[in-house]
């Protein structure tokens, strides 16, 4: 069992309790595992009740930054969890490639024919995922998919709020609790702008770029040809000191972009829900 090391709230423990004692009830699992916050939780506390009866899969195609892909290895390596990756090819389904408003769906339902076949196949009772009370308020179709697939989420089943997670992963002694959230590339793309490897390539090397100067986050919306950036509004000055801006704009010039700007509004995750 993983040591507690900070204290949490009364209603945190009791949350923290209640989700290992089901977790054990639940016999075998399979975790659909990005290497996020959440997910990684979940995986922990699966590992930690289940043991060996405990497996976390990650699906990997273009839309996943190899960075993160590179990250959820080595958290499931620190926490000793059996780890599997697949290959998943949401990018041959037009309902995704074309980016309707409920391309998640498309993405979660060709992520949970994979997750629930390997299951079955290798004697996994449950699918499970990181789908909290927060991501409930949200705008997110995948959800629906993931239902549909008999997927469970018990952070959701049991109320977990983000900062719950971020609280309970820090008192567990967690090295990635504070990691910043890292939605798919494909979420850099407005609605109804066409999805391709190669876009999303681009996208992920002018992040990359971008991380180099130290930003705590960074998402480059590409709309077209365009690329907008958008880091946390308390890092514009380290932004302006920090990068040559006619160099960053060479750089995402050569990515293919014909024209790059910051949005003075700042990071606000999920903005192209609006």
């Amino acid at each position: 069992m993983f040591n507690q090391l900070e204290i949490l709230s009364d209603e945190q423990s009791e949350k923290l309790y209640t989700i290992r004692k089901y977790i054990k009830s639940l016999d075998s699992v399979c975790i659909a595992y990005s290497g996020g916050v959440d997910s990684t939780l979940v995986t922990s506390l699966a590992f930690e009740q289940l043991g060996s009866k405990a497996i976390a899969i990650t699906g990997i195609s273009p839309a996943l930054a190899n960075t993160l892909r590179e990250e959820a290895r080595s958290q499931a390596k620190w926490i000793g969890v059996k780890h599997l990756e697949i290959k998943t090819s949401e990018l041959d389904e037009l309902n995704y490639t074309k980016n309707p408003k409920d391309r998640c769906f498309a993405c979660k339902k060709e992520l949970h024919k994979h997750t629930t076949y390997l299951s079955k196949k290798l004697n996994y009772k449950i699918v499970l995922d990181g789908v909290n009370m927060d991501d409930l308020k949200d705008y997110r179709p995948g959800i629906k998919a993931s239902k549909k697939a008999g997927v469970l989420s018990p952070l959701a089943r049991f109320n977990f709020s983000k900062q719950d997670i971020r609280d309970i992963s820090r008192a567990l002694g967690f090295p990635w609790w504070d990691k910043p959230a890292q939605p798919c590339l494909s979420s850099r793309f407005p609605y109804g702008n066409e999805i391709t490897s190669e876009r999303l390539k681009m996208v992920e090397k002018a992040e990359e770029y971008l991380k180099l100067g130290g930003l705590s986050e960074v998402r480059v919306r590409c709309q077209g040809t365009t690329a907008r950036i958008e880091i946390p509004k308390n890092e514009f000055e380290h932004f302006f000191n920090k990068y040559n801006l006619n160099e960053l704009v060479q750089f995402f010039t050569h990515l293919g972009f014909n024209c790059t700007s910051l949005d003075l509004e700042g990071l606000i995750s999920g903005k192209l829900n609006r």
